[in-house]
């Protein structure tokens, strides 16, 4: 794992976490489970895979690494900093329980002071690299507005009724359609890049849900906010 990567997953306050999972693609129509039979109108997906595999998230994924390097830099910088600054100090409090000389009190002070210092530091850390946060949920979310219509797509040139997800899955007498890289062939043609910068004053969509209700429960119009998908601009910086 990257120190870049080590820093986002720290502090992915506001990201919609990038999935990692990486599928074993689609069966061609001829392969078969342990019976060798294929249910018809039946077919298996993993939206996450399909989603961490498409062109659109891996693309932005690295153009993420160029356009936000100052705050990927100023995070691995504090983030050193910190380690520095805590090291000493939990040393300290090992070599202080170890010799039985510490009463319970002092270590518990300075048990909540290494405690204190890291919720800081991480919360400092979420600030640094809220805009990219902002950013891997905004790409999220173009491709999950593309998704459901890349799905239904996929099913209906299969053939395919019924869509479970793997997870769903405990046992199957029989085979099915595994709608991965139809799914993402599908995806790819609908959205083969997204914006990696959101527009200014745009939220993610769990937020503007949230402010929605709010409204709506004091019977106010929930106010505008920007489209995730707004008139096309260049990729990146």
């Amino acid at each position: 794992m990257t120190t870049k990567t080590k820093i986002v997953a720290l502090a992915a306050g506001l990201a919609l976490t990038a999935v990692a999972a990486q599928p074993a693609f689609a069966q061609k129509k001829g392969a078969t489970a342990a019976t060798g039979t294929i249910v018809q109108g039946l077919g298996v997906a993993s939206f996450d895979a399909v989603i961490a595999n498409s062109n659109a998230f891996k693309t932005a994924e690295q153009q993420r690494q160029t356009t936000f390097k100052a705050q990927f830099d100023q995070a691995r910088t504090r983030q050193d900093a910190l380690n520095a600054q805590i090291k000493p100090l939990i040393d300290k409090f090992n070599a202080d329980r170890q010799s039985g000389k510490a009463s319970q009190t002092a270590l518990e002070q300075q048990a909540a002071s290494i405690q204190q210092i890291q919720e800081n530091g991480k919360v400092e850390l979420q600030r640094i690299l809220q805009p990219v946060g902002m950013s891997q949920a905004y790409v999220n979310e173009q491709i999950e507005e593309k998704l459901d219509g890349a799905v239904k797509a996929a099913m209906t040139k299969k053939g395919v009724s019924i869509l479970l997800s793997p997870d769903a899955i405990l046992a199957v007498n029989g085979g099915a359609y595994n709608l991965n890289q139809d799914i993402l062939n599908e995806l790819n043609t609908a959205l083969p890049s997204a914006q990696l910068v959101p527009p200014a004053g745009w939220e993610p969509r769990q937020i503007r849900e949230q402010r929605a209700q709010a409204a709506a429960a004091q019977g106010q119009a929930a106010p505008a906010a920007p489209a995730s998908n707004p008139a096309p601009q260049p990729s990146g910086r």
